[in-house]
């Protein structure tokens, strides 16, 4: 079995919001009300991860897979329960620009579901459900 470490930084100073470090990047996230609307929160980082890790996913089957791709598009919307607060449903629609005839998207899904990382953590804890759509023509 082989293994795979990840480590990140994050501050904050009270009463202003924070910062994730993430090897050269910079992420701030709200944690206060005043920025509620303009910062992302925990939550939304969480779903960014999700989809991140669906979209590194695309790029790295669209090779193995062998076929070729303009743009994917990715939305995700999640159900978050009160007590004791936690994502319970995700719901994912993800689009693909592409004319090679050769996008299986039933493997494809498949596959995004089976080697995603951050896809397989979060089922454990919640259902996941998906659609991948092909945007022709491009």
């Amino acid at each position: 079995m082989s293994f795979m470490n990840y480590q990140i930084k994050a501050s904050s100073i009270s009463n202003q919001d924070a910062v994730v470090h993430i090897k050269e990047s910079n992420i701030d996230f709200g944690t206060t009300p005043n920025t509620a609307e303009i910062l992302p929160n925990p939550a939304e980082l969480l779903l960014g991860s999700f989809a991140a890790c669906i979209l590194k996913n695309v790029e790295r089957f669209s090779g193995m897979m062998n076929f070729s791709f303009t743009k994917a598009t990715l939305e995700v919307n999640a159900t978050r329960l009160e007590n004791p607060p936690r994502i319970d449903n995700i719901v994912y629609s993800l689009t693909i620009y592409s004319n090679d005839k050769r996008l299986n998207t039933d493997l494809l899904k498949k596959n995004l579901e089976k080697f995603g990382t951050i896809y397989n953590t979060l089922k454990l804890s919640c259902t996941i459900l998906g659609t991948i759509d092909i945007i022709e023509h491009v």
